[in-house]
């Protein structure tokens, strides 16, 4: 059964088109069938996966706005073999042209994901990192949400924004969407304050927080530089092991129900100023 996922957070820096990326080429490697839409008018999961954002005829604003198919834009990567619905700067002028619409433009992407839907066993959308039409247009399309976060003070206060953009959205047009999952990014367990955070997150979300965590990783942060997923670029760093591991993770989890979404998250560490290293 195909699964449509957002990876989403209204803060930026948090890891959000690393994991966007980096999962969608792990979960290709174990011969998952996976579409990977760049919905971020950077453009920046393009890039990701080897393709020049600036010589693309179609992307995926012309797919929103109605100038063409969806299988006109969408592009077959070779390796890791996935599908990938790319973007780039033209998309701030497709949102521009959505906010004109009189009606139905916040259901474009699921619209338009209709038709090719079932030819996949995962969805990925990588979110802008902010709460616009755009973002709007992916939690209408998705089944669910995949958080990243730094277990960081401020990160706590972006959590809390999200998960009232959540149950707005499920309030007016999706009321299927869930929580996929909140995944720990940019780990760095000798850090006080990340402990705290992390340890409030599982107290509160519980089976909700991945047990996998991405560390801080110089290769994840080399990677776009070379057009590649870390896990081409160095298999045997903790990087791309960490997200191959998230990767069969959710595989293990697609086959039980997803727990059920806590009702708000928590607002502050648990002291109130920051810890030292």
């Amino acid at each position: 059964m195909t699964r449509v996922i957002a990876v989403a957070n209204q803060k930026g820096g948090v890891g959000k088109t690393t994991t966007a990326v980096n999962l969608a080429a792990s979960l290709a490697m174990t011969r998952r069938r996976v579409l990977l839409i760049d919905l971020d008018p950077q453009g920046n999961a393009t890039m990701g996966c080897g393709v020049e954002k600036s010589s693309l005829a179609r992307t995926v604003g012309d797919v929103l706005v109605g100038d063409c198919r969806f299988t006109e834009a969408r592009l077959e990567i070779a390796e890791p073999p996935m599908a990938l619905l790319p973007a780039n700067q033209d998309l701030v002028a497709a949102e521009v042209q959505l906010l004109s619409m009189k009606a139905g433009r916040e259901a474009r992407l699921r619209d338009a994901l209709a038709t090719v839907r079932n030819g996949y066993d995962y969805i990925l959308i990588d979110c802008p990192p902010s709460l616009n039409l755009l973002t709007v247009n992916a939690l209408v399309a998705a089944d669910s949400v995949l958080v990243p976060m730094q277990c960081e003070y401020y990160a706590l206060e972006g959590l809390t924004a999200l998960m009232s953009t959540i149950e707005q959205i499920r309030a007016a047009a999706n009321p299927a969407l869930e929580i996929e999952g909140v995944l720990r990014t940019m780990y760095d367990p000798r850090n006080n304050l990340t402990n705290e955070v992390s340890d409030q997150l599982v107290a509160f979300f519980g089976d909700k927080v991945f047990r996998t965590i991405v560390p801080r990783n110089v290769r994840l942060a080399e990677a776009p530089s070379f057009g590649k997923p870390a896990l081409l670029h160095d298999k045997e760093s903790r990087g791309a092991l960490a997200y191959l591991a998230l990767a069969g993770e959710m595989i293990r989890r697609g086959d039980a129900p997803l727990p059920a979404p806590p009702s708000a998250p928590p607002t502050a560490p648990l002291s109130d100023a920051p810890s030292g290293a």
